[in-house]
């Protein structure tokens, strides 16, 4: 009910600020001028785009209690009855890139412990292959035995548990010998020694931060604790002289073996010249999937492998299984134990056959030991309650950071091409650094929905620094006018075969593909313009009241404070030349057709310096809004006064939370050392070329395999480089 109030206040003080302050401005200054017709149009535009951004907040949270409000979370007994029969298989692929060993240990061990019949775990490493740097080497090699140390850790608890459901199904065969007492024993000797098992490892687990608490706690205990309630049950039933029916003990010993039969492996698409090597998490994921279901030969060719479709199987062949789903994880988040049952589950379920993509948008872990990470976090958690608002609408967006998607869907959305004469299959775009995004439009223009399902089940690192929160929210805030077009194609498509578009879904897709662009101009508007006295209303702070009264018991049901919603604010503003680098990354992208550089998030433990622009502009909206507060008190402008000055104190006081003094003067003193210094070239690299001088030192193979290519790419350079070049 208080979500519909906020809606009708925010919509009635709107259209009560255009009638009582817009309209009757210029019925009431008819000979104004030029100027005073300007400010009115432009800020009625700022303000009615903002109020817009807030409307729909409003809407996809109505929607969000809505879908909290009708959730049922599925008994587990029909979870493990579905599955006991069930076939399918999922792959989860974890692209990488850089990151921390213990980083990516942590994610590979949450999808390792998901409780499904047939998982397969698969760490996509992006890493150059072969680095000179021995530290940048020695991070990359335990990085690759990851995988094979997850592996080893569980073959000692699925051998017993693959042993003891073996032996139960063999004296299933003989039902004469079964003694209901006895079989329940067995199965609570198999649950203690998993939880045991479990138990131990979260003890030897080592704890230096708050993700590794989390890691431990909800991870690998909240599983042990799960077990554990089934041995509850277990003990209850046998001290009341009672068992589960065979059928349901043989459910729970598959519970065991999903828990632990997980395969695990690594796949570097950069080995392979045949590969796509562009630098970014789309085509990491597309090299891999394109590999799917087939068997393929290693070729050596120039001093390049290359991988072919094998006509004659051998022994070294690379075979890459195939699935019905994939569930793609960030490197930097974590799973709970019954993520993929649960969506899978919901994917299977009838009235979901046309659903591509289901997920549970991540949220932020606890107890983050920076302010800026746990503000950063705040947002995080909010965004998780309107995307769930969205898939209310049918607006859902698939976000990256995991999600499982049906393998067939990609198939209707690949595009394929070739590629220096391979072929290089595209399921998921990289033409924007928001993949996710577009992926979504394309999905929808195939006739597929995505969907997110209503719980928190995942959970994701926040960056931690001002600098590494910089690269994320530019990548953030660029592209998403580039996509535009598609959704108007794409609804075009949907009116062509006559289905049905609510006006709801259409607002809010426009308004998460578009919102981050009028509000960051808008903003800057309100901040640099100073806008006559006239036009300000007190309907226009009753028109944003309710947005910022629900955002923060938004805040508050997510754990964090009320008062947040200032913290966010001036949040909000120090990231202003962030959002706005973005969006206009975006229309020099539209403008020239060139890709912008996908630029992964930094995740290292020391603090990541932050580019000078992005530091002094905060400093810069602080004096700006100083002295507006001063200028605006000489004329009386008393609203202007008040605006100032909560910018002025939000943002300074932002500024030393999040960025920090010390390390705002660090960052500009790098930025302008950056500026002055110019590597200088040398003059070996300048002019030297190697060139063979005797039959015994030329590479045959690759003059035999590129041809004249490479030699055209050494020629290439000035005429004295040239002229040093002499050919026998």
């Amino acid at each position: 009910m208080l979500g519909r109030l906020a809606i009708l206040v925010t919509v009635s003080a709107w259209i009560f600020y255009v009638i009582s302050t817009i309209i009757k401005q210029l019925v009431d200054n008819p000979n104004s001028g030029f100027r005073f017709t300007f400010e009115t149009f432009s800020y009625l535009t700022v303000v009615t785009f903002l109020t817009f951004s807030a409307l729909m907040y409003l809407l996809a949270r109505q929607g969000a209690l809505h879908r909290f409000k009708e959730h049922r979370r599925v008994p587990r007994g029909e979870l493990d009855g579905h599955f006991a029969d069930c076939n399918e298989a999922i792959t989860v692929l974890v692209p990488s890139y850089a990151e921390e060993p213990h980083v990516v240990r942590a994610t590979l061990w949450s999808a390792a412990l998901q409780e499904f019949p047939d998982l397969r775990v698969v760490l996509l490493l992006d890493d150059p292959p072969f680095p000179t740097d021995p530290d940048v080497l020695q991070r990359l090699e335990d990085t690759r035995a990851l995988a094979g140390q997850i592996s080893s850790a569980l073959a000692v608890p699925a051998a017993r548990a693959n042993a003891a459901l073996a032996a139960f199904e063999a004296r299933q065969g003989q039902p004469e010998d079964l003694d209901a007492a006895v079989e329940l024993s067995a199965l609570i000797a198999e649950y203690e020694a998993a939880v045991d098992w479990l138990e131990a490892m979260a003890e030897a687990e080592a704890v230096e931060d708050h993700v590794d608490e989390f890691f431990v706690d909800l991870v690998i205990m909240g599983l042990a604790r799960e077990l554990r309630l089934v041995l509850l049950a277990l003990n209850a039933a046998q001290a009341q002289n009672t068992a589960p029916n065979p059928e349901r003990m043989k459910q729970l010993y598959l519970r065991l073996t999903w828990v632990f039969n997980a395969t695990t492996g690594t796949f570097e698409r950069k080995r392979y010249a045949s590969l796509s090597h562009e630098a970014n998490k789309a085509m990491n994921l597309n090299a891999y999937i394109s590999l799917m279901g087939k068997r393929w030969n290693r070729e050596e060719t120039a001093g390049n492998v290359v991988l072919r479709p094998a006509v004659q199987p051998r022994e070294d062949d690379l075979v890459v299984p195939d699935s019905t789903y994939l569930l793609t994880l960030d490197a930097d988040s974590l799973l709970l134990r019954d993520y993929c049952l649960r969506l899978v589950y919901f994917l299977e379920s009838a009235g979901n056959e046309r659903v591509a993509v289901t997920q549970t948008p991540y949220s932020s872990f606890r107890g983050a030991p920076t302010r800026i990470e746990r503000i950063a976090g705040a947002t995080t958690d909010i965004q998780h309650i309107l995307h769930q608002g969205m898939t209310y609408y049918g607006a859902t967006f698939w976000v990256g950071a995991n999600a499982i998607i049906r393998k067939r869907a990609l198939e209707d959305i690949v595009e394929v091409e070739s590629v220096g004469g391979f072929e290089v299959r595209t399921y998921i775009q990289d033409r924007t650094v928001i993949e996710d995004t577009e992926s979504s439009i394309d999905l929808g223009t195939h006739g597929w929905t995505l969907s997110n399902y209503p719980e928190r089940l995942s959970y994701s690192a926040t960056p931690p620094d001002f600098g590494s929160l910089v690269v994320q929210r530019r990548r953030w805030a660029n592209g998403g006018l580039l996509i535009l077009p598609k959704l108007w194609n794409q609804l075009s498509h949907r009116r062509s075969k006559r289905e049905r578009i609510l006006f709801r879904e259409v607002l809010l897709r426009v308004n998460y593909m578009a919102s981050i662009t009028w509000a960051s101009i808008g903003l800057l508007f309100l901040l640099a313009y100073p806008y006559d006295s006239r036009l300000l209303s007190p309907a226009v702070f009753v028109a944003a009241l309710p947005y910022f009264l629900c955002m923060g018991s938004d805040l508050r049901d997510c754990g964090h404070r009320f008062s947040d919603i200032f913290r966010i604010y001036g949040f909000n503003l120090i990231l202003l030349p962030v959002n706005l680098a973005g969006v206009l990354k975006s229309l020099q992208q539209g403008l020239t057709g060139d890709k912008i550089p996908f630029v992964r998030t930094p995740k290292v433990k020391n603090r990541t310096a932050a580019p000078a622009i992005y530091v002094l502009i905060p400093y810069a909206i602080v004096v700006f809004s100083v002295l507006t507060l001063w200028r605006d008190t000489q004329q009386g402008n008393w609203g202007n006064v008040a605006f100032a000055t909560l910018n002025a104190v939000l943002a300074a006081g932002c500024i030393r939370a999040y960025i920090g003094l010390r390390n705002s003067a660090v960052d500009v003193f790098l930025g302008a050392l950056n500026w002055l210094y110019v590597k200088p070239k040398s003059k070996v690299e300048a002019v030297s070329v190697v060139v063979p001088k005797t039959a015994e030192e030329v590479d045959w193979e690759s003059i035999l395999y590129h041809g004249d290519r490479r030699l055209n790419r050494d020629l290439r350079g000035g005429t004295d480089r040239r002229r040093r070049i002499s050919l026998r």
